[in-house]
C-alpha cells in the first residue's frame, strides 16, 4: 500500500500550536477537559442512579465483567501512535495515514480475538451471559482504535474545548441511550449500548472536526518510529495494569476478599478525587512541553511554574479528603465502610505528592523519552507490590502506609530524573514541595481541630470542615508561596481570556 507522492503532498503538515499561545492554550485546556470530567461525572451518577432502578445487580456485574478486558486490547490496537503523534516534530500526511491503517488493522484482529476468547472469559467469570456481552463489545475495540489518531491531532493542535465539548456530547448521548433502551426492558443491552455509542460519537465527531482524511499510503519506516516510541507507552501501562492485579491479588490472599473490598473503596475515593481536579495535566503537559522543548531555558521555567501550581492546587481537595475521611466515607458509602477511613486518610496525604508525577508524565513523554518514564514505572510500580507483599499480614493501615513511603521515596527519585534531564538545582525543585507540606500540615491542622470540635449533622460537619480547611490553605499558600498563587490567579485568567477570544473568532 506503499505509494509516491509528489513533495509538497507527502510533507503536508498537520500543524502545532504557536509557542506563543502554549499557556493560554494549555491552561484553557485544563479548564476545559477538568470541566468535561465533572459534568460527566455528575450526569453519570444521575443516569446509574435511574438505571439501577431498571436493571439488576447482574446485569452491571457481567457488563463490568466483560469490560475488564477492553482497554487492555485496545492499547495494543493504539500501540502508543496516540502518544507519538502528539509529542512529534512533525506530522505529516504519510506518518498520519500509517498510523490510521494500522490502528484500524489492529483494532479489526484484536475484535475478532475478542470474539474467539469470549467463551473462556465466560468460564472464568461463571456467568454465560458474559460470552454474548463481550462480543458486543468487542466492537468498541474497533471504534476506538478508528478515532484514536483524529483525537490525537486535536491533541496536537490543543483543541481541547472541542475535545471537550466532543466527550461531552457522547457522554450524554450515551447515557440517554441507555435510560431509553433500560425503559424498553432491553436489560443488560442497555449498558452496551451505553458504552458502544459513547465511542461511536467520540470517534465519529472527531473525524468531522479534525477536517483531515487519511491517504492511501503505509510507511514502514514511519511504522518503525511509531513503534520504538509507542512500545515503551504501551509498556508502563501493562506495568501499571500488572501491579494492580498484583496488589489486589496479595490483598485478598492474605487479608480476605472484604479487606479488598475496603481499600478498593479507599483507592478509588482518592482517584476520584484526583481524576476529577487533575486529570487533564498529562494530555495537556504532554503536548505544552513538546511545544516548547527546543528552548531550554523556557522549558525549565515553564516545567517549575507548573510544579508549584500543579502542587499546591491539587492539595487542596486532598487534604479535605484526608482531613474529613471520618464522615466523608460514612455519608458516601454508608457506616458499614468504616474500616475504610484510615485508608483513605493516608492515601489522600500520598496524592499530595503523587499527583506531581503526572506533570513529570507529561515531561518526559512531551521530551520524547518514554524509555525514562518506563524505567521509572517499572521501579516504583516492583517496589510498590513487594511492599504490599511485606505489609500485608499486618493489616490494611500497614500497606497504606507503605504506599506513603513508597510514594515520598519515588518522589525524591522523580525528581532526580527531572534535576538530570533539566539541569536544575535541587534548591529550585524542592522548594514547591516543601511549600506544600507546611501548606498541608498547617491547613490539615486546623480541619482536625474543627472536626473534633464541631457537633451537628454529618453534612454540616463535612461541609465546615472543607470550608475551614480551604481557608486555611489559602492563607498560608498566601504567606509561604504568594508567587505562585498570584500565578495561578494569572493562569485562570488568561485562560478566560484565552476563552472569550477563541468565541469571538468563532462568532
Amino acid at each position: 500500500m506503499t505509494e509516491v507522492r509528489p513533495p509538497q503532498e507527502a510533507t503536508r503538515e498537520t500543524p502545532a500550536p504557536p509557542e506563543t499561545d502554549v499557556v493560554g492554550a494549555a491552561a484553557s485546556g485544563v479548564l476545559w477537559l477538568t470541566a468535561q470530567k465533572w459534568i460527566i461525572r455528575l450526569t453519570g451518577f444521575v443516569t446509574i442512579a435511574f438505571l439501577t432502578r431498571l436493571l439488576v445487580p447482574e446485569d452491571f456485574g457481567t457488563v463490568a465483567a466483560a469490560g475488564t478486558l477492553l482497554p487492555f486490547f485496545y492499547l495494543f490496537a493504539d500501540l502508543g501512535f496516540s502518544a507519538y503523534i502528539v509529542q512529534a516534530d512533525r506530522a505529516d500526511d504519510r506518518m498520519l495515514s500509517t498510523a490510521v491503517w494500522f490502528s484500524c488493522l489492529a483494532g479489526i484482529i484484536l475484535c475478532g480475538g475478542l470474539w474467539i476468547f469470549a467463551p473462556f472469559m465466560g468460564g472464568v467469570f461463571k456467568a454465560p451471559g458474559v460470552v454474548d456481552v463481550l462480543r458486543a463489545l468487542s466492537m468498541w475495540v474497533v471504534i476506538t482504535s478508528a478515532g484514536a489518531v483524529p483525537l490525537a491531532i486535536l491533541r496536537r493542535r490543543m483543541q481541547f474545548r472541542v475535545i471537550a465539548l466532543q466527550a461531552t456530547v457522547a457522554a450524554f448521548g450515551a447515557q440517554v441511550a441507555a435510560i431509553v433502551l433500560a425503559l424498553r426492558g432491553a436489560g443488560v443491552w442497555a449498558l452496551v449500548a451505553q458504552v458502544l455509542v459513547s465511542a461511536l460519537l467520540t470517534t465519529a465527531m472527531s473525524w468531522v472536526t479534525v477536517r483531515w482524511r487519511p491517504r492511501f499510503q503505509f510507511d514502514y519506516r514511519e511504522l518503525a518510529s511509531m513503534t520504538r516510541f509507542g512500545g515503551f507507552v504501551v509498556a508502563v501501562e501493562v506495568v501499571a495494569l500488572g501491579r494492580a492485579w498484583g496488589e489486589a491479588a496479595v490483598t485478598a490472599a492474605v487479608l480476605g476478599t472484604a479487606a479488598l473490598g475496603l481499600m478498593t473503596v479507599a483507592q478509588r475515593l482518592v482517584q476520584m478525587v484526583q481524576d476529577l481536579s487533575g486529570s487533564a495535566i498529562v494530555p495537556v503537559t504532554n503536548v505544552a512541553f513538546a511545544a516548547v522543548r527546543s528552548d531550554s531555558e523556557r522549558l525549565r521555567a515553564a516545567y517549575l511554574r507548573s510544579l508549584r501550581m500543579v502542587i499546591l492546587a491539587l492539595s487542596l481537595p486532598l487534604t479535605v479528603v484526608a482531613v474529613a475521611a471520618p464522615v466523608l466515607v460514612p455519608l458516601m458509602f454508608g457506616p458499614g465502610w468504616t474500616g475504610s477511613i484510615g485508608v483513605t486518610q493516608i492515601l489522600a496525604l500520598a496524592g499530595t505528592l503523587t499527583t506531581a508525577a503526572w506533570l513529570d508524565h507529561g515531561l518526559f513523554y512531551g521530551l520524547g523519552r518514554p524509555g525514562t518514564w518506563l524505567w521509572y514505572a517499572v521501579v516504583t510500580d516492583a517496589v510498590t507490590l513487594a511492599t504490599t507483599m511485606a505489609l500485608a499480614s499486618h493489616g490494611l493501615t500497614a500497606i497504606a502506609l507503605g504506599f506513603l513511603v513508597v510514594a515520598i521515596v519515588a518522589t525524591v527519585g522523580r525528581t532526580a530524573m527531572v534535576r538530570a534531564v533539566m539541569c536544575v538545582g535541587w534548591r529550585s525543585l524542592a522548594g514547591p514541595y516543601c511549600a506544600v507540606v507546611l501548606v498541608v500540615m498547617l491547613s490539615g491542622t486546623a480541619g482536625w481541630l474543627t472536626l473534633r470540635w464541631i457537633t451537628g449533622s454529618m453534612w454540616l460537619t463535612l461541609m465546615t470542615t472543607a470550608a475551614v480547611v480551604t481557608a486555611a490553605h489559602l492563607v498560608v499558600s498566601s504567606l509561604v508561596a504568594r508567587e505562585t498563587l498570584t500565578d495561578f490567579v494569572g493562569v485562570v485568567r488568561r485562560a478566560i481570556r484565552s476563552l472569550r477570544s477563541r468565541q469571538a473568532i468563532a462568532r
